[in-house]
């Protein structure tokens, strides 16, 4: 079921399914700014990562010496949540354990996800309640796509992410063939703060950072002051991410944890990245979404 919000800046649709965002519209420009989920390059628009991020290694996780299986980025993105309450600018949805997830994931929780209007924002707040009898483990993150070119008469290569702070900092490397993290960093940025996207920036997939001093990317143009500014404040770890084939669209993805790395065989709970939830706690999170029409 798709649920709409609404004001005079913006209009954002959001489905049961996945707790996903599906529509970002700008009412000033009359554009479409979220990714449309053509399937030809990727089916989805803004999934949930939870309760991990990533790949696992042979997609296979060890809880008190019992295994499980996930595929990458978890079960949430493909369940139906419950709309828990909606008022004029603000929505949130609900996803709960149950008798199938306990199959896949030994712990009992509560997965709110909140989509609030404001002006030209959208304000996402994540919240996992741990209602089990011990304490939970997960990671949770987001992977909202974004049209790229935006404009008819642009190319990707027109387009380029600008980050909030001058940085110095390191690429985590991706197996490509695996999708799990080797362990080895290389220098990507030395004393810079603008990253030029062209067709084969994400040719070895993901650019993926940890511990950056900027606290928001926004991603532009050099053909026109539109612009999109996702905030992850608080969030450890950012990835980069397009389909290497020239796809028109790019991700910016906030995240808690991230995938295995190639020889982790440990208990779930020394994965890394992982968080920790004590019996009865809840953990909340939040990034923003700035549209500039």
């Amino acid at each position: 079921m798709m649920s709409t919000l609404s004001n005079n800046l913006l209009k954002i649709q959001i489905s049961t399914h996945g707790a996903e965002l599906n529509s970002i519209l700008g009412l000033n420009d009359n554009l479409e700014y979220l990714w449309n989920a053509d399937e030809n390059y990727w089916k989805r628009h803004a999934p949930i990562l939870f309760p991990i991020v990533g790949k696992l290694n042979n997609n296979t996780y060890r809880v008190n010496q019992k295994n499980y299986t996930l595929t990458q980025h978890g079960f949430a993105r493909d369940s139906e949540f419950k709309i828990y309450s909606k008022e004029n600018n603000s929505i949130t949805y609900i996803l709960s354990s149950s008798i199938n997830s306990l199959k896949v994931y030994p712990y009992e929780f509560d997965l709110y996800v909140s989509y609030t209007l404001i002006k030209n924002k959208i304000e996402i707040k994540y919240s996992v309640k741990n209602k089990d009898s011990k304490k939970i483990y997960f990671s949770l993150g987001a992977h909202p796509g974004f049209n790229c070119p935006l404009l008819t008469d642009e190319s990707i290569n027109d387009y380029y992410f600008e980050f909030e702070k001058i940085e110095t900092a390191y690429q985590q490397i991706l197996d490509s063939k695996l999708g799990l993290f080797t362990g080895n960093s290389i220098p990507f940025f030395k004393n810079n703060n603008i990253l030029d996207i062209s067709n084969d920036l994400f040719k070895n997939d993901a650019l993926v950072f940890k511990n950056l001093d900027s606290k928001y990317i926004a991603l532009k143009s050099r053909k026109s002051t539109k612009s999109i500014v996702l905030d992850f404040d608080g969030f450890p770890c950012v990835g980069l991410w397009s389909k290497p084939e020239g796809a028109p669209f790019v991700c910016i993805e906030p995240w808690f944890g991230h995938a295995d790395y190639v020889d982790f065989e440990d208990d779930f709970s020394k994965k890394a990245g992982i968080l920790e939830l004590p019996i009865g706690e809840t953990f909340d999170c939040n990034y923003s979404i700035t549209i500039n029409q």
